[in-house]
């Protein structure tokens, strides 16, 4: 079937350059690489880069740590992201880093286009300054005590106690991440982004149908709240782009991350002979996809086109948005072994069976997808095993050694093949909108449909029949048409197993490939295409991904860190108060009714509580520990009389009861069954 050409450019968002790819960063490159793949199959030009986020204050602290200098780590990280994503089948045209000439020579035209027209301004801000190490410290690499609860440890941004949210300068009693030492409060001249500038714009973007609708609701919380002026630089020392005209000036690594797209595919363009300005340029004729995680939205969908906008760019067509991977239900836990690397899962399983279990489960909205390890057996032993590569290896060998390994020159049931080429549209429509669950379900319907037709036809009996032979070759050659219109369905989403289906058919897929028949077609002798999930193999990689904690050894010897868990005796009893003091606090049994992740925010989810006669919303620092998925219909403790506070991401109307050190070491307070809420708690 004929279809207009397109012409795309399609990115993933840039893993950052300190730490290894695991599960939840394959769950967006996959999305990815699916989405490529189809429409290369439909026959577009669609060209995909990716490039490792290189900058910042933590790759050059990681790298001092480690004893290299910046530039090695972050090449030999880049080597192993490639290679890693290349052994789940993820293509890009081009992988690159965002520390590149390309990369510098296009942020420092982007930052001097947009100074040009007025949208960048300098003013002196106050920031906290490591003494020992001579360098201003970011948030999060200030600790101190919450200025809002005084709970102590906490990061220089936020409260995991209290959720309470602040600045690096309120934190009381703070300290240096990186030495230890006492910070001290320094002056520095600071460049900054006019944001305000673009809000009609942006409105008007975000609502245009670029995002999905629940993030163009979410991202509004931004404008009620007001866009503020955006700090766009960093002092030296500092690994990254210097700005022009201002030596010990950096830009903060989210100016020069987004613009790793256009460096990823200058290196591409400029080596293969592609007009990169056609794909850039304001009137480009040309559409530019981004796939991103729900948690860095504000950045692709307000600071970046903002950035696109002032400097003469031409803005993405849409930002495809998911969610978050968790693992039996559970936010991945190193304790458990379920955050898993991608080279741990790779030296246990098939990464076949990845791609299509996350297939069958992602859509275009942004709900977190689970990743359950039973499910994730069953439906690949059922579906891939034993649905799809049964049907070929039902009627294959049948094909081989009684007709000569050639297909029967006819069709014997027209009208059931006819529904499997009819499917085409349907399915391709699924994979254009990233509905691939939706996708996967019809395949697999049609699968089904396929294995009760050999059932009925029982070619085994037949076969023995020597007045049905015809009717046999005709039956197996059947199936081997329905299994190959399965394989093209299917190609975006296993690319080895569609090398397999394409070497036994003696035969090459387009998407059209599905409307074409092969009749008296000589195909090769079958091999098996895919093995059954092993669970003891499911059971080596957990144990193996518990195994990765030990500590690497390092050329410089690793201080000695404090227990996670201390003992509850070494946390002192705080001051005494009168009983009148704790009658003030009213304690109820709360039921949360939702929970969801808060978009801009590492630690907060936003729950809605049941307390009986009312609903009340709370910004809790338990994100560490639960996902929204543990907490919804569960009973807790809430403060119901704490006066409201007024946060970033809304209004906070109470506080629920947690014990812990913190981290994913954290325990909401569930009260014994039989607790309604609205219960005082006395």
């Amino acid at each position: 079937m004929a279809h207009t050409p397109r012409k795309m450019l399609v990115t993933s968002a840039l893993p950052y350059a300190n730490g290894s790819i695991h599960l939840g960063h394959l769950l967006e490159h996959i999305q990815t690489d699916i989405w490529t793949r189809f429409q290369r199959l439909r026959g577009h030009e669609c060209y995909s880069v990716c490039a490792d986020d290189a900058h910042g204050t933590p790759i050059m602290l990681k790298a001092q740590e480690l004893g290299l200098n910046p530039e090695d780590m972050v090449e030999a990280t880049r080597q192993e992201h490639h290679e890693d994503l290349l052994g789940f089948g993820v293509e890009y045209d081009n992988y690159y880093s965002t520390h590149s000439p390309e990369n510098e020579a296009l942020s420092q035209d982007m930052y001097n286009r947009l100074n040009a027209a007025g949208y960048i301004s300098k003013k002196t801000i106050n920031q906290l300054y490591d003494p020992e190490k001579n360098m201003f410290l970011p948030d999060r690499f200030v600790k101190g005590d919450c200025p809002k609860c005084g709970a102590v440890d906490q990061n220089g941004d936020s409260c995991d106690v209290c959720g309470a949210t602040y600045s690096p300068t309120e934190v009381n009693n703070p300290r240096s991440v990186v030495s230890g030492a006492t910070p001290i409060l320094k002056d520095s001249e600071h460049f900054f982004f006019d944001l305000p500038k673009f809000e009609d714009m942006l409105q008007n973007w975000i609502t245009s149908g670029a995002i999905q609708n629940e993030m163009a609701n979410k991202l509004q919380e931004w404008f009620e709240q007001g866009l503020q002026q955006w700090d766009i630089s960093r002092d030296a020392p500092y690994f990254g782009i210097e700005i022009p005209g201002a030596p010990g000036k950096y830009f903060y690594v989210w100016v020069d991350a987004p613009v790793g797209y256009m460096a990823s595919f200058k290196n591409y363009c400029d080596k293969n002979d592609v007009d990169f300005d056609s794909f850039w340029q304001v009137d480009s004729d040309a559409e530019l996809y981004h796939f991103i995680g729900k948690d860095i939205t504000y950045f692709h969908c307000l600071f970046w086109p903002a950035m696109l906008e002032g400097a003469g760019y031409r803005k993405p067509t849409g930002v495809n948005i998911h969610g978050f991977v968790t693992v039996n239900g559970a936010k991945m836990s190193k304790s458990k072994g379920t955050f898993i690397k991608a080279r741990t899962y790779l030296e246990h399983l098939n990464p076949e069976y990845l791609r299509y279990y996350f297939a069958s489960k992602l859509s275009d909205s942004v709900t977190d997808i689970d990743l359950n390890f039973a499910d994730f057996t069953q439906k690949v032993n059922s579906d891939l095993v034993g649905k799809v590569v049964n049907i070929a290896s039902r009627c294959a060998g049948f094909i081989t050694k009684k007709f000569a390994g050639k297909l029967s020159d006819n069709v014997l049931d027209a009208a059931l093949l006819a529904e499997f080429t009819g499917a085409s549209e349907s399915i391709a429509q699924h994979f254009e909108a990233r509905q691939y669950h939706h996708a996967i379900r019809e395949i697999m319907a049609l699968a089904d449909k396929a294995n009760q037709y050999i059932d009925t036809q029982a070619p085994w009996v037949t076969i023995k029949d020597a007045d049905k032979q015809t009717l046999t070759h005709d039956v197996c050659s059947m199936g081997i048409h329905m299994f190959r219109v399965l394989a093209v369905y299917l190609s975006p989403v296993l690319p080895e197993l569609t090398k397999s289906a394409q070497t036994f058919l003696n035969d090459e897929f387009t998407w059209d490939s599905a409307q074409t028949t092969l009749t008296g077609h000589e195909i090769n002798k079958f091999k098996a295409m895919l093995q059954r999930v092993d669970t003891d193999k499911v059971e080596k990689m957990v144990e193996a991904s518990k195994e990765n904690l030990a500590p690497k050894a390092t050329t410089t010897p690793a201080k000695p860190k404090k227990s996670s868990s201390k003992p509850a005796s070494d946390d002192p009893i705080a001051e005494t108060i009168s009983f009148e003091e704790f009658a003030k606090v009213d304690l109820r049994i709360a039921k949360i009714v939702s929970a969801e992740h808060v978009e801009g925010a590492d630690k907060l989810l936003r729950l809605q509580l049941d307390i009986g006669t009312s609903t009340k919303q709370v910004f809790a620092g338990i994100k560490s520990a639960y996902s929204p998925e543990q907490l919804t219909g569960k009973l807790t403790v809430m403060v119901a009389n704490l006066a409201p506070r007024k946060m970033r991401f809304g209004m906070s109307e109470g506080m629920v009861l947690a014990a812990g050190p913190g981290g994913d070491e954290l325990y909401i307070l569930e009260p014994n069954e039989g607790a309604q809420p609205g219960m005082r708690v006395k």
